[in-house]
C-alpha cells in the first residue's frame, strides 16, 4: 500500500517511492521526527533501568507483609486506559489541581503543565513511568525467581551482605534477560506512545509532542491519505528493524549474548 496510490473504487496504481518522497519533503517532517526521537529517548533512557531497580527492591522484601500490597499497587495503573490516566493527570496538573496547590503555597504562581511547551514532555515521561514501570518489573522478578537458591546459600555461608548478593549474583544472572528486553524494546523506539500523546496533545503543545504516529493518524484517518500514512508506518518499521539487528550484533560482540 505504501508503494501504491490507493483507491477505494478501482485498481491501485503502483507509484514506487512517491509517498516516501512526499513524506520527507513535508515541511513538518523534520520537527515530527525530532519530537519522536527525543520523546522516545527520554522514555527509553530514563525509564528502562527503573523496572530493574524496583524488581531488585521487591525481591529483597521476601517474607514482608507489604510485598503483595506494593506489587498490586504498582501493577494497577497498567490496567487503566490512557483516557482515564490522562483525566487523572489533568486533574492533578491543572491550575486548580493538587500539584499547583503546593506550588502556589511556596511560590504564589501556578504552572500550566498541560499547555506549557517547556513541561509537556516531562508530563509524558512521568505519566508513562506511573503507568508502565511497575508492570515491566514482572519479567525481571520472574528472571530473579529463576536463579538457583544454592548461589545465595553459598554466599550466606561466606557472610555476603545483601548488597554483595545483589551485585555479584542477582544482576549477573539476569543480564541475559536485561539484554533481550533492551534489544526488543528498541524495535518500538519510534512509537513514542500514540495513545498517550493523542490524549495529552492540544494546539499549544502540538509543536513539541507531534510524533510520527499522530502524523500517520492525521494523514490516514483524518485526511484519507492511506498510502502516505502506510509509508510513515513502513518507515518506522524499517528503523525498528535496523535498531534491533544493530543492537543484537553489538551485544553479541560485546557480551556473547543477543536475542538468539
Amino acid at each position: 500500500l505504501a508503494f501504491m496510490d490507493y483507491r477505494i473504487i478501482g485498481e491501485n496504481e503502483f507509484v514506487g517511492l512517491k509517498h516516501f518522497k512526499m513524506l520527507f519533503s513535508s515541511p513538518q517532517i523534520s520537527t515530527i521526527i525530532k519530537n519522536t526521537v527525543v520523546i522516545s529517548l527520554y522514555k527509553y533512557v530514563l525509564l528502562f533501568p527503573l523496572p530493574i531497580i524496583i524488581a531488585l527492591l521487591i525481591d529483597n522484601l521476601k517474607g514482608s507483609k507489604f510485598r503483595k500490597v506494593i506489587q498490586c499497587s504498582i501493577y494497577l495503573p497498567k490496567f487503566l486506559s490512557w483516557v482515564i490516566i490522562t483525566g487523572i493527570w489533568m486533574s492533578f496538573l491543572s491550575r486548580t489541581g493538587a500539584i499547583n496547590d503546593i506550588i502556589i503555597f511556596f511560590t504564589g504562581k501556578p504552572i500550566d503543565f498541560l499547555v506549557d511547551k517547556r513541561y509537556i514532555r516531562g508530563v509524558l515521561v512521568f505519566s508513562e513511568m506511573w503507568r508502565s514501570v511497575g508492570w515491566d518489573t514482572i519479567i525481571y522478578i520472574a528472571a530473579i525467581l529463576g536463579i538457583p537458591p544454592m548461589y545465595y546459600e553459598a554466599a550466606e555461608v561466606e557472610s555476603a551482605t545483601t548488597f554483595q548478593k545483589v551485585f555479584y549474583i542477582t544482576i549477573p544472572m539476569i543480564i541475559p534477560t536485561i539484554i533481550t528486553v533492551f534489544i526488543l524494546n528498541l524495535g518500538f523506539f519510534m512509537n513514542a506512545g500514540f495513545e498517550q500523546i493523542l490524549n495529552f496533545m492540544n494546539d499549544a503543545t502540538a509543536i513539541k509532542i507531534d510524533v510520527l504516529d499522530t502524523y500517520a493518524y492525521r494523514m490516514g484517518l483524518v485526511t484519507g491519505k492511506f498510502s502516505l500514512a502506510t509509508a510513515v508506518s513502513f518507515f518506522k518499521s524499517i528503523v525498528g528493524l535496523v535498531l534491533i539487528m544493530s543492537s543484537h550484533f553489538i551485544a553479541k560482540k560485546a557480551t556473547g549474548k543477543g536475542i538468539w
